[in-house]
């Protein structure tokens, strides 16, 4: 039978907001979070605290046989019980690491309760619409260049092209960028903001067909042609989604992290009280 490790259970301890669906399911029968699956000196362990446990077991773990999780997972929660009670003098480090860990978690459970309070879809909706409702289609370009040295260079090959040389083939035979020489000179499409500015401006100047004077960048000197243009429309909700409920539930939780502040008592150390460097002396743990 496969065995659950302390290990593999200690990182069980850093528990997360969300639980795997697994960990959700609806239990048959009159089974529920509180039922009593052991009692270790007269204190329940219910299966909730297994399905928080088992919730978070690293991957490896999550396809092993029910049988197997049950059994390890319970004689693991059994175990640590036994532990804990036989000490009841905890650290220093113990008590504090304690203490921190029920303040995340229950200002987690209270930030995602807050977030879903207030993030709402009409608030999703209305926020996609104010950033994309009026937005005109953007547009993405596709231009191919020949990198030179010098601007006589450049200057030649422009002439050249006027006399109707091939820019294809010169890119390939002349242009010192190795990846669109050998494509013929081809950069694909890109969008505003992809390019270093003096190539963008000289691109978007550009009608399709048309070759540019020789432009400097810091790579050197292009002589450009764009090939063709498209529109690119706003993206749609669903591909922002995620984006724009982000954002609205940090504002969410700032905004009612400010509002506890201005209700609340709140005494800081004055500055200059206590020296920043303190920080570092971990040695203050000691016993």
């Amino acid at each position: 039978m496969h065995r659950i490790t302390t290990a593999a259970l200690a990182g069980s301890l850093c528990l997360a907001l969300t639980l795997p669906a697994a960990a959700q399911e609806t239990q048959a029968g009159d089974v529920t979070a509180e039922t009593v699956v052991a009692t270790v000196n007269g204190t329940d362990i219910t299966l909730g605290h297994m399905l928080v446990l088992r919730a978070r077991l690293p991957q490896q773990y999550q396809a092993l046989p029910p049988e197997a999780l049950f059994d390890g997972i319970l004689e693991q929660l059994i175990h640590q019980e036994l532990l804990q009670a036989g000490d009841a003098d905890m650290s220093r480090v113990g008590r504090l690491m304690l203490e921190n860990e029920r303040r995340t978690l229950r200002a987690l459970e209270a930030a995602e309760r807050i977030a879903a309070e207030r993030v709402t879809e009409e608030a999703i909706q209305a926020a996609y619409d104010e950033s994309y409702g009026s937005t005109e289609p953007g547009t993405e370009y596709s231009a191919s260049h020949i990198l030179v040295g010098t601007e006589d260079e450049a200057k030649a090959i422009v002439e050249e092209l006027a006399g109707g040389a091939d820019f294809a083939e010169i890119a390939r035979e002349r242009s010192q960028d190795p990846g669109s020489g050998q494509a013929g000179g081809t950069l694909g499409w890109f969008g505003t903001g992809m390019m270093v500015q003096p190539f963008e401006d000289a691109v978007v100047a550009l009608e399709p067909g048309a070759v540019s004077a020789p432009v400097e960048t810091q790579f050197g000197w292009h002589v450009i042609r764009l090939d063709d243009t498209r529109p690119v429309p706003p993206p749609t909700l669903d591909e922002v989604r995620s984006e724009i409920e982000g954002r609205l539930q940090q504002e969410a939780v700032e905004a009612a992290i400010a509002e506890l502040e201005q209700s609340a008592d709140i005494t800081r150390a004055e500055p200059g009280q206590i020296d920043p460097s303190v920080i570092g002396s971990i040695n203050l743990l000691e016993e």
